[in-house]
């Protein structure tokens, strides 16, 4: 008898164990499927605050049907999107245009400082050579981007790039519009798959996790303007480089700022060298040496990075998510390890999904009582 349920239970697992491995290997199939259900899954969350906003909007007692608020939330979302285009990539082009019309002076100048720059890196790291010459290296690199022969296979690439964009684009919208017009859908598919034993625990933990993830989103979104708007504000009225040109180069570090402690960094940097060349190329920016220059430009967005540290930041973690700064701080260190700026990217996100399921399913291990509070209790609170 005994021995009849130890093979009964050696069968269960393994059934367990296939049915793992073909769920594994579906969505590995189907990557690009599930990767944009997934996409649409972070649109709707962000749109739902939206959709929630245009609800209460009544006409003589009567709110327009779901179906047409969720084309607009998704037409806010796209025309928000194409703002943040818009402002980018003009600003960098015409960065370019301007430093290529640079004076013969200018030139002199900018060589100057190239010149500066390479003892700079040449003293820093020795290993590169007294001969290092960063312009040179940029050439090199730009003539293997630029090689005629790979111009083929470069235009195939290209045209296939561009078509999966835009089936991929297409995908999210549509998929995005069902999600955002019935914000159940996506707990009734995940609780489908289920057991019908837990599929009202799983149910109750698509909804949390949809209303933290939710807010954090939203949050995101809030800190992002919260940080080019500062950084705008520093660039045009202090540095005075023009505001098209303070905007965006805002929105560029803005939305670098989103990858955890490595993004501002980059932001920084490169709003420090575009805002250099501005100078040289456009003549515009203060009237003082180009080493204070770019040290103004520095402090002012290191100063936008501290009130992001010390005010957006901690209003977003710790409240949407409801983790302490510590905590969020040993995930990203681990997921840096693990996945690089990626894997920071997507830690937050992730450990807010497993917080949420460790406190529905895992609530009697200790540690899991000791760290997570009870959801049950939480208040619910606000959108940010």
């Amino acid at each position: 008898m005994e021995k009849d349920r130890n093979i009964d239970k050696l069968a269960r697992y393994i059934i367990i164990a296939g049915i793992i491995a073909i769920a594994f290997f579906v969505c590995r199939y189907f990557s690009n499927v599930l990767a944009y259900i997934i996409i649409a899954f972070v649109v709707s969350l962000i749109g739902q605050p939206v959709m929630k906003l245009l609800q209460k909007l009544k006409i003589k007692g009567k709110s327009a049907p779901d179906a047409l608020l969720a084309i607009l939330t998704v037409l806010i979302i796209l025309t928000l999107l194409f703002l943040v285009v818009t402002q980018v990539f003009p600003v960098i082009s015409s960065i370019i245009e301007e430093a290529s019309l640079m004076n013969a002076g200018d030139v002199d100048n900018g060589r100057k400082l190239i010149d500066q720059i390479n003892e700079w890196v040449v003293d820093v790291v020795p290993w590169a050579g007294k001969d290092f010459d960063i312009v040179q290296l940029l050439i090199q690199e730009v003539s293997k981007v630029t090689d005629l022969s790979a111009i083929p296979g470069f235009l195939g690439s290209v045209a296939s790039a561009v078509a999966g964009v835009a089936i991929g684009l297409f995908s999210v919208i549509f998929i995005s519009f069902f999600f955002i017009k019935d914000e159940t859908l996506f707990g009734r598919i995940v609780g489908a798959l289920v057991p019908d034993r837990i599929e009202e625990q799983v149910g109750k933990t698509i909804l949390d996790i949809e209303r933290l993830l939710s807010r954090y989103f939203v949050g995101l979104i809030v800190e992002i303007f919260g940080v080019v708007i500062l950084d705008c504000l520093g660039l045009w009225l202090v540095a005075r480089i023009g505001f098209n040109y303070a905007l965006g180069i805002a929105f560029i570090a803005g939305i670098l700022n989103v990858i955890p402690y490595v993004g501002p960094l980059i932001g920084e940097a490169i709003g420090v060298l575009l805002c250099v060349i501005l100078k040289y190329g456009a003549g515009v920016g203060l009237n003082v040496n180009i080493w204070v220059f770019a040290l103004i430009v520095l402090g002012l967005m290191l100063l936008t990075q501290m009130v992001d540290n010390f005010v957006y930041q901690p209003l977003i973690y710790s409240t949407s998510i409801k983790a302490s700064p510590l905590e969020i701080f040993i995930v990203l260190l681990i997921a840096g390890t693990i996945g690089g700026a990626v894997g920071m990217l997507v830690a937050i996100p992730a450990y807010t999904v497993v917080r949420v399921i460790a406190s529905r399913f895992f609530y009697d291990i200790k540690l899991v009582r000791r760290l997570i509070p009870d959801v049950d209790k939480e208040n619910t609170g606000s959108l940010i």
